[in-house]
């Protein structure tokens, strides 16, 4: 292996699947070539245990022998075809009121994906925090652990509170630095 091997290189790709239980995905690189293996553990050090298929990512790319993989990721964007606004409980709400509402930790409490939902619970209240599937899609996520680390933008919806973004909690410390 050369030393130019041993450097990575930063590139930005596309999500061609990832799947949290087998612990990797692919990664198709916009400027073409062979796909980049994206693990698990790479993932987990950006603070997310999963990543929406179609999302983009900026990762840095490794080749060894085995392939090309990525070493670290540093932006994570949803998928372009996800819809704004697909839940009926956030139509009617002002975009702006969203956008404004305060990042806060918290912590997934459970989430089926095969259901489309979950809760998590902010630090410092006791209240669950309704999480959509749709929600995480537009955050470039495709599924959270129960105990993970989140930032979550949250508002009163017609039904309670429930998040209108979220993030992992690294992503978001990282963000504002």
């Amino acid at each position: 292996m050369t030393a130019s091997e041993d450097t990575p290189r930063r590139l930005r790709g596309l999500v061609k699947w990832f799947d949290p239980v087998k612990g990797f995905g692919f990664v198709v690189p916009d400027e073409g070539g062979a796909d980049i293996l994206l693990h698990a553990n790479v993932l987990r050090n950006y603070g997310q245990s999963s990543v929406a298929d179609r999302a983009t990512v900026e990762i840095d790319v490794q080749e060894t022998e085995r392939g090309r993989q990525a070493t670290a990721v540093h932006v994570i964007e949803p998928p372009d075809d996800v819809e704004i606004g697909v839940l009926s409980d956030l139509k009617d709400i002002d975009p702006e009121v969203m956008r404004r509402a305060e990042l806060q930790p918290a912590r997934v409490k459970w989430f089926d994906k095969a259901k489309g939902f979950g809760f998590a619970n902010t630090f410092g209240s006791d209240e669950d925090v309704f999480v959509h599937v749709d929600v995480l899609r537009r955050s470039g996520l495709a599924d959270v652990q129960p105990g993970e680390a989140l930032a979550i933008r949250v508002i009163e919806g017609k039904r309670g509170r429930m998040a209108t973004e979220v993030c992992g909690w690294e992503a978001a410390v990282k963000s504002s630095e």
